[in-house]
Formats: C-alpha cells, structure tokens, sequence
C-alpha cells in the first residue's frame, strides 16, 4: 500500500456529509477519514488487525463518495479495498472462496449452470409456495435475504443467445467489443440486449466474445487481487484479438473494474491500451445524440436516474445518462435529491451488513418517493436488484428500468 496516500488526508471533514455510513451513525470510525486513520494506525504499527479493527473496516461501502469530495484526492474506500488485498494475500483464500472466486466465477459455463437450480425453483412454482408459507425464514438470515433479492430470471443467460458478432445496421461506422457482465446475462439479459440494438442501430458492428470472462470485480471485492489480475488477462487477449475503437459495458461495475485494469497490471502495455478503450454505454449514445434524438418516440413517462456509485464516483460520468433521457419527447424528468447516493447494495454489502444496508436504502427509497417518479432509471445491476426489491416492498407504483431500456423503448415506440 502506497503510504503517501494514507497521510495526504488532511481530516477536513469534507467527505463527512456524503459518507452513507457516517451520515447514519455520526461515528468517527464509519466515516472516510476514520478509516484511513485506522488503515494508517495499522501500517504505522501502532494498532493491531484486531476483529473489532476489522469489523470498523467492514463497515465501508467503497462507494467512493468520498473520493469524489476529498479536495486532496484520498480515496478512502480503494485504500480499505487494498488493505483487505494485502491481509488476504497474507493469509491466503479460504476453501469457498477459492471455490467461488477461482473455480466458479472466472468460468462462464459453470457460472450458468449454478442458476439452473434457481430457473426451476422459480419456473415450477416452487418459489412462490415458498415465500406463500414462509419456509425461509426456519433458515439463516443470509440466504432469505439472498432468496427475496431474485428477481425473474430470464429463460436462458443473454450469452447463449446472441451471436458473437451483430452486424451494423445501414452504414458501419465502427466496431466495438461488447463485454457481457455476469450478472447482466445472466438476470438483466433484456438491458444488454438493448445496448447491442442501440449499437447496432447507430452504425457499429458489435462483437461480444463468448469466452470472455467476469472482470474480476469480485475478486476485488474478496481481496483476491491476484484471481482478479488473472481474469483481466484473459479478458485483455480476448479483446486484444479484435481491432475494436471501443469496449463497450452497460453494468456500472464492470466498467469501472475494466477502467482499472492498466492499474491493476501496471507496467503492462496492453492493460493501459484495454483500459484506455473501455466506455459506458451512455457516453457512447451520448456521441451520437442528435442523431438518436430524431430517432426517439415520445414515452409518456415520469421520470429520475440514480447515479451508481461505480458510474458516478468511480467513472465520473453524470450528464450523459441526464442528457439522454432529456431527449426523449414527452418524458419528464426530474432530479432526485442524493441521486448520486449509494443505495446499499455495494456488490455483497446487502447480505453481510442487512441493517446498515436496509438504513441507507430507506434514505433512497424517500428520495425516489419525493421525486414522484413512476419510473427509476440506474444502469447497474447490483443497484437494480436493490432497488427493485425495495421499490416491490415500499413503492410498488414505482418501476426501475436500466437506461438502455427506456432509450430503445422510445425508438420502438414508432
């Protein structure tokens, strides 16, 4: 760890008021420099890596709100992350994490077959006798939380239905490499296949390699820096077999992770390159505007965006998913107070810390309420299934599209 950037905090308090964790308990040690005075502690060896030390550490979301505030660029939630990186690396993987994060995740093909279990728990009826009789709740906590965050599943995962390679429409422009994330294909499928039709509308041909692998987004999240070096090197020869002008993602983690990868392998030529192509699909659409401007129908629609944190701290992109739905005739638009607040999902925060988790999403859910919206638009994944189960709980007049959704929705209203 870089101890520069543990001591370049000057204790402001700037990152105080956007802090979700702070903003709910006003504690020293929930907040951004509470943590890097710990992480700090640590590394000076003035504290040891206690339970309790661990459990403060635990507390963050890596939202990276912080490091959108700090006038000093201390980025507190990344400093937490490589602490964990370093104390895992120290220790090594436990048994199921090396199952889930080596021989699971990285491997497309098994991911997949996880979740057929879970297609026919729902498609057979069984789901809905289940949470009829609630038969969860005589099991642990953690997994009826994970149950009641399982939105419909799509028939089959989005990679096993569309062709690898998805021609321009009229004149091609370009060509993009689409990277498909896990859990977009596997639950989102109806999102990423409108990215590919928007593209393929505006002129690109889109190439979406099956043997592409997760972007190592997980393995970050378990401290497994290494599991994640490894699938961006996969990932890098992959798309490095294609002459692409852009890597195109729609899942606010993905690219984020992809974004860092030059980072992640430093030294590497063709990470920095990679890295350097990487786009979210909204700055993409936003390059040609005017032209999907005379494309969009008009959608009788009320409607606010919720920034994720992977799109908007961790990639600083915010006009250009505002300026696209301000295109489409016809939808109202209105600003969400915190819309660039975390929801409380944070990849697998909502299972490991439900109650912190569930205080943070009440904030957003009456946020969304006051906005009075009929629909949310965010553009990633984790932040949907939060969001989709809190809407269905509170607000089930509310309903949550990704971005890419509403835009193609206004194109095919024609």
């Amino acid at each position: 760890m870089d101890y520069v950037k543990l001591i370049n905090c000057m204790r402001c308090g700037m990152c105080l008021p956007v802090c979700p964790t702070y903003k709910e308990t006003f504690l020293e040690t929930a907040s951004p420099r509470g943590r890097v005075a710990l992480v700090r502690k640590v590394q000076e060896g003035d504290l040891d890596q206690s339970g309790r030390l661990l459990e403060y550490l635990s507390l963050c979301l890596d939202c990276q709100a912080c490091a959108s505030a700090c006038p000093c660029g201390v980025n507190a939630g990344e400093l937490v992350a490589e602490f964990s990186c370093e104390r895992k690396e120290s220790a090594g993987l436990g048994f199921m994490e090396d199952l889930i994060l080596r021989k699971l995740v990285p491997h497309p093909d098994r991911l997949e077959s996880s979740l057929v279990p879970m297609r026919v728990y729902q498609k057979s009826g069984l789901q809905k006798l289940v949470r009829t009789l609630g038969v969860l709740k005589m099991f642990p906590k953690p997994l009826e939380r994970m149950e009641g965050l399982l939105p419909e599943l799509p028939s089959r995962p989005l990679r096993q239905e569309i062709q690898e390679v998805t021609s321009a429409q009229g004149t091609e422009r370009g060509t993009v490499g689409f990277f498909l994330g896990c859990v977009m294909s596997l639950i989102f499928s109806d999102a990423s296949r409108a990215t590919i039709q928007l593209l393929s509308y505006l002129g690109y041909k889109v190439i979406t390699p099956r043997n592409q692998v997760c972007c190592g987004a997980p393995n970050m999240l378990g401290g497994d820096l290494e599991g994640l070096r490894q699938d961006a090197r996969t990932n890098i020869d992959i798309f490095g077999g294609h002459t692409l002008d852009f890597i195109v993602t729609d899942c606010g983690g993905c690219g984020a992770e992809l974004k860092k990868y030059g980072h992640h392998l430093d030294g590497d030529p063709a990470a920095s390159a990679f890295s350097g192509k990487v786009r979210d699909i909204s700055q993409i659409l936003a390059l040609h505007s005017d032209e999907l401007k005379s494309r969009f129908r008009p959608l009788d629609l009320k409607v606010t965006y919720h920034d994720p944190c992977h799109i908007a701290h961790c990639q600083g992109i915010r006009k250009e998913p505002r300026d696209l739905l301000k295109l489409v005739p016809g939808l109202a638009y209105k600003e969400m107070a915190e819309a660039d607040a975390c929801c409380g999902s944070a990849g697998t925060y909502n299972i490991a810390k439900p109650e912190m988790s569930d205080r943070i999403l009440k904030r957003k859910l009456d946020n969304i309420a006051a906005s009075g919206c009929d629909v949310l638009v965010t553009s990633n994944p984790g932040c949907l299934l939060q969001l989709k189960k809190g809407l269905a709980e509170h607000l089930p007049g509310v309903r949550i599209m990704h971005l890419t959704e509403v835009l193609l929705r206004s194109i095919n209203a024609a």
